[in-house]
């Protein structure tokens, strides 16, 4: 049988392609190949490799921007710590200075009640003294003016007020 007639007798199959369309379409596929590896795969594989450095770069960058980060968080942390010691550390100094400041104010205050006691006491002593000896010099002079119109005699007076200041220290040395 010859092609042709082989090919009469057989029916039209509309998926297989006559032989000469499948060799023209394996030489156009084949040239097409060699023509898009020649000019077109070269910059596509190249920008591929840009892509991808790109991408790596940008993964590196990406790291060590998290490692730069994370080194600061640390060190922020630590110097929050470290001031947070130091506050601490200040408002401990602040209260210890405190209580001493206020011990001192305490002991000033204590040490001036003190001595202004002492000064009303001594200016009480001071007081007392001479009131009691206004009142001595007035019993003095009562008594002594008492004993002369009693007498109706004009005493010595210096004698008298000697007589009397004894009397009056031995009634004060009875009494204490």
């Amino acid at each position: 049988m010859t092609p042709t007639i082989f090919a009469a007798t057989q029916s039209f199959n509309p998926i297989l392609p006559a032989t000469n369309e499948i060799i023209y379409s394996v030489l156009s596929f084949g040239l097409l190949f060699v023509l898009l590896a020649k000019y077109a795969y070269p910059p596509v594989k190249a920008m591929m490799a840009n892509r991808t450095a790109k991408i790596q770069g940008d993964l590196d960058s990406a790291t060590a921007t998290r490692t730069e980060a994370e080194r600061l968080l640390m060190e922020y942390k630590e110097q929050l710590n470290e001031s947070k010691k130091e506050a601490t550390r200040i408002i401990e100094e602040a209260r210890k200075t405190a209580e001493v400041l206020r011990r001192d104010l305490l002991a000033r205050a204590e040490d001036e009640a003190r001595e202004l006691r002492l000064r009303n006491d001594e200016a009480l002593r001071i007081e007392r003294d001479r009131v009691v000896g206004e009142i001595r010099a007035e019993m003095a002079t009562l008594a002594f003016d008492i004993a002369e119109k009693v007498i109706q005699v004009e005493l010595d007076r210096g004698a008298a007020s000697a007589l009397i200041d004894q009397f009056l220290s031995e009634i004060e040395a009875t009494q204490s």
